[in-house]
């Protein structure tokens, strides 16, 4: 789901102007990890290279970096965004909101919440191989 979201909010960042897409990205999580760009949360992760973060967080995780993303794209496509610079600013302030909210419900911080023993993409390859083998 998150895969097809953010690629829903890549066309939005397209649209409003963004050209460097991993300074765009970076944005939203310093907004919403406290400053963290993806190789940190990747590193503090212990993430091989290329391995995607998103697919390596729990339910909460996932579900604020969801809402970071849908929201964003809302933004953008809604206050008809049409540069670069407001586009980033626009995904850093959506993600420090979210990161705000879950401060004052007395939620874990995201980069506190533990990381999962396995990826999505294990978990899914573990279901196929099972599946294969009935």
């Amino acid at each position: 789901m998150t895969r097809k979201e953010n690629y829903s909010l890549n066309i939005a960042a397209k649209n409003s102007g963004v050209k460097n897409f991993d300074k765009f990205h970076n944005a939203g999580y310093k907004g919403l990890y406290n400053g963290e760009t993806a190789n940190d949360i990747a590193k503090r992760k212990n993430l091989n290279y290329r391995e995607d973060i998103l697919d390596n967080m729990g339910s909460e995780e996932l579900a604020a970096n969801l809402f970071r993303i849908t929201q964003t794209e809302s933004r953008l496509k809604n206050n008809k965004i049409e540069n670069e610079n407001e586009a980033n600013k626009t995904h850093y302030n959506i993600g420090k909101n979210i990161r705000d909210v879950i401060e004052k419900n007395g939620g874990t911080m995201p980069e506190a919440l533990p990381t999962p023993e396995k990826s999505l993409k294990q978990i899914e390859k573990e279901k196929n191989t099972l599946k294969s083998l009935k």
